[in-house]
C-alpha cells in the first residue's frame, strides 16, 4: 500500500515573497488549513517543508513555507508534488478507500469471472465509477455503489462486484 498520498501539484510561484501556487489534487482542498508540512518531490530531490500558512484564491491553493521569504527560495519548486503522509491523510469513513490502494486491484465477479483490473476512477456528481482495464476488450464501467460493489480485499488484491443487468453489455458495445 502506498505510504503517500499526493495532495497537490505547485504551478507557479505567487508574488515576491515566497508563496506557491498549488492545484490541489484532494477531494477537500480545505484540509490544507490543517496541514503542518509537506513532503515536495521536484524530480530531482525531496524535501520536507513546513507550512506557514494558506489562502485560497478560485480554485488554487496559495502555500507560504516557513522560512523561505522570497520568489528565489521557490522558483525550484514549479511543477514538484506535494505529499503527505498516510497517518497526515484524511481519516476515512466505513467502505471508503483511498484510490492509491484501489488501483490495481484484481476485479472479480461474483461468480468468480475475473473481469480486469481497476485502473481509475471517474468522478461523477451522483456516485464515483470504476473504470476496470480489460485486455483486448474495452474498458468496462462499474458504478461505485453498494449494489454493485460487494467487497474489497485489500490483502487479496481483489475487488468482487455484481453486474447489474446491461453493464457487462454496454462496455461490450451491445446496448446503445
Amino acid at each position: 500500500m502506498e505510504e503517500l498520498f499526493q495532495v497537490g501539484a505547485v504551478t507557479s510561484t505567487h508574488g515576491l515573497r515566497g508563496e506557491v501556487k498549488v492545484y490541489p489534487t484532494t477531494d477537500e482542498p480545505a484540509r490544507y488549513k490543517k496541514l503542518k508540512e509537506v513532503l515536495v518531490d521536484t524530480g530531482k530531490e525531496r524535501e520536507t517543508q513546513k507550512i506557514e500558512h494558506v489562502r485560497f484564491f478560485k480554485q488554487m491553493v496559495i502555500v507560504k513555507f516557513a522560512g523561505l521569504d522570497n520568489i528565489n527560495e521557490v522558483e525550484k519548486y514549479k511543477g514538484a508534488k506535494l505529499y503527505v503522509k498516510r497517518d497526515e491523510a484524511i481519516k476515512l469513513r466505513e467502505d471508503e478507500y483511498y484510490f492509491a490502494d484501489l488501483a490495481g486491484l484484481t476485479v472479480q465477479a461474483e461468480e468468480g469471472e475475473v473481469l480486469g483490473t481497476l485502473k481509475d476512477i471517474l468522478q461523477t456528481g451522483a456516485n464515483d465509477v470504476y473504470v476496470i482495464g480489460r485486455e483486448h476488450k474495452k474498458d468496462l464501467l462499474i458504478p461505485a455503489i453498494k449494489d454493485c460493489i460487494k467487497k474489497v480485499d485489500l490483502a487479496g488484491g481483489t475487488m468482487t462486484v455484481h453486474l447489474l443487468p446491461g453493464l457487462l453489455e454496454a462496455s461490450e458495445g451491445g446496448v446503445s
